[in-house]
């Protein structure tokens, strides 16, 4: 379907004489506490009646919803507020790709097994040595052959 709406975007035939431009396709992950059913189903609901999205899926036991589609992330974060939970984006990150996952400000305990915040403090200083090595002997540097 994505290399249809590519496509799309050459061959549409529009009576404006103004251009409009579709927005991207965007995931956004918002942050939801759902307790019960009806909580799960009014949030899906909310979301999936927006123009634009393509799929809505709902993790109650993380609290997390993702929307995938041409929508706009703030829009999206006020149709799930207008149900009357409290949510936020996504402030997580997988404990893996970050550096340092339990600096102070990166470990919260109400964070979903396998996630931190995701915080500056918990990605390395650019010039930290310890980076620099390990990009020496990268599979990805083109240049890792000329130093062995």
């Amino acid at each position: 379907m994505g290399a249809l709406d590519y496509l799309s975007n050459f061959c549409t035939v529009s009576t404006k004489t103004t251009k409009t431009r579709r927005k991207p396709v965007q995931t956004v992950e918002i942050k939801v506490k759902m307790d019960c059913d009806g909580c799960e189903r009014r949030v899906r609901h909310a979301v999936s009646s927006m123009k634009g999205v393509r799929s809505v899926e709902v993790n109650r036991k993380q609290s997390r919803v993702t929307v995938t589609g041409h929508v706009e992330p703030n829009k999206v974060l006020k149709r799930v507020q207008s149900t009357g939970k409290r949510a936020e984006f996504w402030p997580y990150v997988q404990h893996n790709l970050v550096y340092y996952p339990y600096v102070a400000q990166a470990y919260d305990k109400k964070a979903p097994s396998g996630f931190v915040k995701n915080v500056p403090q918990a990605l390395p200083s650019p010039g930290n040595p310890e980076e620099t090595f390990t990009s020496l002997f990268s599979d990805d540097n083109p240049h890792a052959c000329t130093i062995m």
